[in-house]
């Protein structure tokens, strides 16, 4: 065994590994330190190598950014449990009830509202099936596109801000997150229009399959309806606006007067008021969502650990080099790259966990994405759209397992009419997930979705700048020339 054959090597254990079902921050520290345990043994690097990990997880665990992690996930713990989702289901789907397909666009408009203040897949998916699932089937909606909807509306909250996803690559491709949230905006409108647009065009080729609801349904009308869409919409627009907007993660807005976790600390305290406004704010919900909170934080810095003493290792054995000159050489340039990435992460997104991939894939792809001069914002931001499809392809979606668990309590305790077929779940996700690589194909050849509402960087040309001296008072046009001539300084050379 060689230096050059050992990389390709190390990557192969790190798939086989993975594969094999293990708590995955464990198993990558524990390769890791095998592989650098062989590689000391071989010669390829010195003993004091493996010094420099103590000080990686030191560094991880002083990272100012990842705290925003915590904060933002308390924020959509507390708001996922204090009702803000029935209230908004519930008007909205009296608003368009009237229309076909109108419990779809409530459910896609609300899971995009809620992806922004929330960023939990889920809860959304858990509490938009609780009640919208039960009233699509009375309705007689069609089970494929009713299971479809619910489980693609949960994933938005990946693409949206302020998406946990996002702050990880923006602190992995070391950007700002204040870019990568501007950057998201564009695809993740696109997402919702794509999604809109599929439920149009199945109204009027099926009509039957996407029905309105009935009059004598629609308890609301009037005043009364609009009061209570607003009650829900407006508080939530206020702190999207206030957390986003502080941190400069808002379309034209260039400044920023928070950071991340400043603006994440603001808006855990704005889910503590909007749910003591809506009088739920009890001690259980604060006590589920700081458990929640505390198991999410702890998953996140372990697999961080355990992919940092993969990482070093790799690098220390030139895995770096093996992986750029593999993907550098590929046809194409830039392009070649780009759908060679995106096919291996859809593949390896079977398999893994969105945080898996950023920790583990994305820092041995970044610094070659770089050097073929990809803007590393826009490739962030389609790395998370791609990642999306992760909770949605059968069999290992993560949504539809939310889905299938809810679905088969709400058809045992006789909320739901009958019990929902898996065949009609993992079909129903096809559609979806077909909508969610039409994106990828969009941002991969539209780059400016993502580029357009990013503040533009300001390229001085070296070659064509110019430096004018002004002669001081009283010297001529040999001015110049007398004031650099050294005997002005140190007198006239000795003869």
């Amino acid at each position: 065994m060689s230096l050059d054959t050992f990389p390709p090597l190390m990557f192969a254990g790190l798939v086989a590994i993975l594969l094999l079902g293990f708590p995955v921050a464990f198993s990558l520290a524990a390769l890791g330190v095998a592989c650098g345990g062989i590689a000391i043994a071989m010669g390829w690097f010195p003993a004091g190598f493996m010094a420099a990990l103590p000080l990686n997880v030191f560094g991880i665990l002083s990272n100012d950014l990842l705290l925003a992690i915590p904060f933002f996930t308390l924020m959509g713990c507390i708001l996922e449990r204090c009702g803000l989702a029935e209230d908004m289901l519930d008007s909205m789907g009296q608003l368009f009830g009237p229309v076909r397909g109108g419990l779809g666009y409530s459910v896609i408009i609300v899971g995009f509202i809620l992806g922004a203040i929330t960023g939990t897949v889920a809860g959304q998916v858990i509490a938009m099936a609780m009640i919208s699932l039960p009233v699509m089937m009375r309705y007689g909606y069609n089970m494929r596109y009713a299971t479809g909807v619910l489980a693609a509306s949960g994933t938005i909250t990946q693409l949206v801000p302020p998406s946990l996803v996002l702050v990880v690559l923006a602190d992995q491709l070391g950007r700002s997150v204040g870019d990568m949230y501007k950057g998201a905006w564009g695809p993740a409108i696109l997402q919702v229009l794509l999604f809109v647009l599929y439920t149009f065009l199945l109204s009027r080729i099926r009509p039957q399959d996407v029905p309105g609801v009935p009059k004598e349904a629609r308890t609301l009308q009037g005043w009364a309806l609009w009061r209570k869409c607003l009650r829900g919409i407006l508080p939530s627009a206020i702190l999207i606006f206030a957390v986003l907007g502080s941190m400069g993660g808002l379309p034209f807005i260039d400044h920023a007067i928070a950071t991340p976790t400043e603006a994440g600390a603001m808006g855990a305290l704005g889910a503590f008021v909007l749910a003591a406004t809506q009088r739920r704010l009890t001690w259980p919900l604060l006590n589920n969502a700081m458990a929640s909170t505390m198991r999410m934080t702890a998953m996140v810095v372990f697999i961080l650990i355990g992919s940092r003493a993969f990482s070093l290792v790799f690098q220390g054995v030139n895995g770096g080099l093996w992986i750029e000159h593999m993907l550098s050489a590929l046809p194409g340039g830039q392009l070649g790259f780009l759908i060679a990435v995106n096919i291996f992460i859809f593949f390896l997104a079977f398999f893994l966990d969105f945080f898996e991939i950023a920790f583990i894939i994305l820092p041995l792809l970044a610094p070659v994405a770089a050097k073929l001069g990809i803007d590393l914002v826009w490739f962030g931001v389609l790395i998370c759209v791609n990642m999306q499809t992760s909770f949605m392809h059968p069999p290992f979606g993560f949504s539809l397992f939310y889905l299938r668990g809810i679905s088969d309590t709400l058809a045992k305790n006789g909320t739901l009419p009958r019990k929902v077929e898996s065949r009609d779940i993992y079909l129903g996700a096809i559609p979806w997930v077909a909508m969610q690589l039409l994106l990828v194909a969009i941002v991969i050849f539209v780059p400016e979705t993502v580029t357009a509402l990013l503040e533009k960087e300001k390229v001085v040309d070296v070659d064509k700048i110019r430096i004018d001296v002004q002669p001081r008072e009283g010297e001529g046009a040999g001015g110049s020339a007398e004031r650099d001539d050294p005997s002005r300084l140190f007198g006239p050379e000795p003869k």
